[in-house]
């Protein structure tokens, strides 16, 4: 493998001037630059990233923290994410830590050793040791989709209030009464915001907001949740169903599925992400879609502003960008049409 050594040997000038051309850090005469280029290419060079982010203190590389990269919503927040990077010169290395304080702070040294400009987190639940490791790490940071209990960094998020009203009013707007709700962790912010949109829904109405439980924002967590909820509340059984996301969304289809039951006729459902896959499902899901794209771009302007102010000046105050939610509305929750109820002969309407 060639060395910048080599390289100089063969253009005829010195290390340094090759240092000069490649890195664009001084102007170099034409004819001497040409030289350099074309002994770079006979040569197959390839710089060092490493030394040149040394000497540049710079390696063009973004690290991300999600929680769980299987699930769908953030395996399409990751993309959003990356394509921002990408078109601002960037790369991302990701990394999952599956919600997990040991394997979290194993990630952040890995990240800190390879040298990344910045962190982008969408990682963790409000667990306190997860959030100091965080709170201790000298890297740029801004948070993203969630903020995170006793961190004070910049966060870019939906309006996870606003979304669970838009939920539940869209179902109310159908005439049903029973709302229930399919809450996420309750260790988790985002989520209880969402159930906290649909109470404060119901309530502004005086409809009942007792039709409550708690999943893991997994299809099983959904479809457990919702079993019980038919199950336990058989003699008054909820007409409609908010999930807190797309995922518990659609486990709670197929438990109203076996329960005899038909969606949306019996029971309404309504998820939350608005991911790929809730436009597949059958039937069809209603969700509130998040802006995953603007929150990616977001995020990433306020992370390079806090690179380029250099990684020894004063924390951002924690700033909170919420971003305005959407309801697509699919055929989960479309309106029924009343069954014409027979007239007999001779009866007078």
């Amino acid at each position: 493998m060639s060395s910048i050594k080599d390289v100089a040997r063969l253009a005829g000038v010195s290390v340094t001037t090759v240092s000069h051309v490649l890195n664009k850090t001084r102007a170099v005469l034409p004819a001497t630059q040409e030289r350099v280029l074309e002994a770079v290419q006979t040569l197959g060079y390839v710089p060092s990233a490493v030394a040149r982010s040394l000497k540049i203190n710079a390696t063009h590389t973004i690290g991300m923290l999600v929680p769980d990269n299987s699930n769908p919503y953030f395996a399409e927040l990751v993309r959003a994410v990356e394509d921002a990077c990408f078109a601002a010169g960037y790369a991302l290395l990701l990394c999952n830590t599956d919600n997990h304080a040991g394997r979290q702070q194993v990630y952040l040294d890995v990240l800190s050793q390879k040298r990344v400009d910045g962190l982008i987190v969408a990682s963790t639940s409000d667990d306190a040791l997860m959030s100091q490791h965080l709170a201790q790490t000298a890297l740029p940071m801004v948070l993203i989709d969630r903020a995170i209990a006793g961190l004070e960094r910049p966060c870019v998020q939906t309006d996870h209030v606003q979304g669970g009203m838009l939920a539940t009013q869209h179902l109310m707007a159908l005439g049903r009464k029973r709302i229930a709700c399919v809450g996420g962790p309750q260790d988790l912010q985002s989520s209880e915001q969402r159930v906290q949109g649909w109470r404060q829904a119901l309530q502004l109405v005086g409809l009942p907001s007792d039709l409550l439980v708690h999943g893991d924002f997994t299809a099983n967590g959904g479809y457990v949740a919702m079993r019980r909820l038919l199950r336990d509340r058989a003699a008054d059984r909820p007409t409609a169903v908010f999930a807190c996301n797309d995922l518990m969304a659609m486990g709670a289809l197929r438990a109203v599925h076996e329960a005899g039951l038909q969606v949306p006729r019996d029971v309404a459902v309504v998820g939350y992400d608005d991911i790929e896959l809730a436009g597949y499902t059958q039937p069809a899901l209603t969700t509130v879609a998040q802006p995953t794209q603007a929150m990616a771009e977001q995020a990433l302007a306020w992370l390079l502003e806090r690179i380029q102010a250099g990684r020894s000046a004063e924390p951002v105050a924690a700033a909170t960008q919420l971003l305005v939610p959407a309801l697509v509305t699919r055929e989960s929750s479309r309106a029924v049409a009343r069954a014409a109820v027979p007239i007999a002969i001779g009866e007078t309407l």
